[in-house]
């Protein structure tokens, strides 16, 4: 079983930044995909953004110029940027990560526990 860490949220003013990370610790193989997702109260979980594992990403309309998603694959860690933040980013932010342990060798995906950001003055 992989548990994905994560760390980073918390309360921030409109047009502030946070930092999210996402680890994947543990006796891992390979970490394929990455990404962010966010959930806000009464709405779907939508993707944010995501990464491969060669480095290509893929962002949200709605973050697109302000999120910056990275990862160190050294660490088996992602992390998200978020510059510029609007009250409307308020959610739990998930992250995902395509996990390949040495202990089964097949792919799974797993979810991190969820860190709350809440843009609000």
């Amino acid at each position: 079983q992989v548990q994905l860490v994560e760390s980073g949220g918390g309360l921030v003013q409109p047009g502030g930044s946070l930092r999210l990370s996402c680890a994947a610790p543990g006796n891992i193989l390979r970490v394929n995909g990455m990404g962010w997702y966010r959930q806000a109260p009464g709405k779907q979980r939508e993707l944010v953004a995501a990464i491969t594992i060669g480095g290509r990403t893929n962002y949200a309309d709605s973050v697109k110029g302000r999120f910056t998603i990275s990862r160190d694959n050294a660490k088996n860690t992602v992390y998200l940027q978020m510059n510029s933040l609007k009250p409307e980013d308020t959610a739990v932010y998930y992250c995902r990560s395509e996990v390949t342990t040495w202990a089964t060798g097949v792919q799974r995906q797993y979810w991190g526990q969820g860190t709350q950001v809440t843009v609000s003055s």
